[in-house]
């Protein structure tokens, strides 16, 4: 079994963390695992992606050129990777910052940052998208996800802990999944 993701937004949405989350947590389960970020010239408000491959067995390039899952955060990054989604691929959309529905096929829509914002913190709208993708597709364990941000976290940060624990919970409920 292989999955591709492709992991897309702006600077200062955290996706590059998200991604390397994901990564981690593939590695600690034990699964060949690559993670390739890129940034856009502006970094912070300038656009962002990641790719990660999980495997099974070794991995070729990290290069993902069809994504069998997508992760998309803004407009901007819908219109650049849409076409890159496999035709059984499912893609995970930010509806608070894509106008209107989006017309690829096997895209979900999700309010990311609105429930971010609700929890009290709109950074935390990658977690709330994490939350989502992993109960969806069940690619890596919750509980893994969230050792991986509990060994992250500095002490002083343990707050911010806590609100990413609520993020991923709410994103689990937003697709209907038990939460951990």
């Amino acid at each position: 079994m292989t999955h591709r993701i492709i992991i897309a937004g702006e600077g200062g949405q955290g996706i590059m963390l998200l991604g390397k989350i994901i990564a981690e947590a593939a590695m600690a389960e034990g699964r060949f695992v690559t993670y390739l970020p890129a940034y856009g010239a502006e970094v912070r408000g300038g656009t962002a992606n990641c790719m990660v491959i999980i495997s099974d067995s070794r991995i070729g390039s990290p290069v993902v050129q069809e994504a069998d899952s997508l992760i998309i955060m803004n407009e901007p990054s819908l219109i650049r990777f849409a076409g890159r989604l496999s035709k059984k691929g499912t893609a995970f959309v930010n509806s608070s910052l894509v106008e209107g529905r989006t017309s690829i096929k096997g895209a979900m829509q999700f309010p990311f940052t609105d429930i971010a914002i609700r929890l009290g913190n709109p950074k935390c709208a990658n977690m709330v998208a994490l939350g989502c993708f992993c109960a969806r597709t069940q690619l890596v364990d919750i509980k893994d996800v969230i050792q991986i941000i509990d060994e992250n976290t500095p002490a002083q940060k343990q707050e911010l802990a806590i609100m990413n624990k609520k993020a991923l919970d709410a994103g689990q409920e937003l697709c209907g999944k038990e939460r951990h």
